[in-house]
């Protein structure tokens, strides 16, 4: 009777590799696509997504923040540091659904900092810790890996190290989820309501949230992975 032996943790990362691989291309290219898509679709009154971004903000009463157009694409964010919603160019001067959609969704994150959101706060406390350990990380689980034999410790402080970034990946799926909510509940209650821009808006945001999910699925298996590499050592 043949035994089939377990999976090694290098068949493992790249079998992971290649999936990840392709998951990655298929949701950047679906990202492209919506982009483009609804880059077509103007909003109904005309407004850029400066002037989105600048009544969104109006209507939850936060004048502390200053809307700002930054270079690059898709380098949309909001900075809580120094209070600017930052938009690409094509946002910050597109006047489609698309750009008015991600414009709402950047300034639901100042509204989440603005009303205290939970899992905000949590992310924002995790922000140093994972800032230092990233700048190790790559280091410390190299180290690991070819000592793991003589100085297993090594690895598993990797180990750790890496399991903050991958718990910083899953507490960010709930923060981009729900600023993408309070866009969309912004969206249909202003002039910009109709069936075909809701639904240009909603499949904008859903297509832009399905890379934080990629990246969260990312690191998880690359954790595993190295937990394999440090249990199949220390047998």
């Amino acid at each position: 009777m043949m035994v089939e032996e377990p999976m090694t943790p290098y068949a493992f990362y790249w079998i992971l590799f290649i999936f990840i691989a392709i998951l990655s291309y298929s949701v950047q290219g679906n990202l492209n696509r919506k982009f483009k898509k609804y880059s077509g679709i103007p909003t109904r009154d005309g407004s850029s997504g400066y002037d989105v971004a600048c009544r969104m903000l109006a209507d939850h009463g936060i004048n502390n923040v200053k809307v700002t157009c930054v270079e690059g694409k898709l380098t949309d964010h909001y900075n809580p540091e120094t209070n600017t919603v930052n938009l690409s160019k094509d946002v910050y001067y597109g006047r489609s659904m698309m750009a008015a959609a991600v414009a709402a969704h950047e300034c639901g994150h100042a509204v989440q900092h603005a009303r205290q959101y939970a899992p905000v706060k949590m992310r924002s406390a995790l922000v140093p810790v994972v800032q230092f350990s990233s700048q190790i990380v790559t280091w410390v689980l190299l180290a690991g890996i070819l000592m793991v034999e003589a100085f297993p410790g090594i690895l598993l402080a990797g180990i750790v190290l890496f399991a903050l970034t991958t718990l910083f990946s899953f507490v960010t799926l709930p923060v981009e989820i729900d600023a993408s909510s309070r866009a969309l509940a912004w969206i249909k209650h202003t002039s910009h309501n109709d069936s075909e821009t809701m639904k240009a808006a909603q499949d904008s945001l859903k297509a832009a949230a399905y890379t934080y999910v990629v990246a969260a699925v990312s690191s998880l298996g690359t954790l595993v992975y190295y937990i394999m590499i440090y249990l199949s050592r220390r047998r």
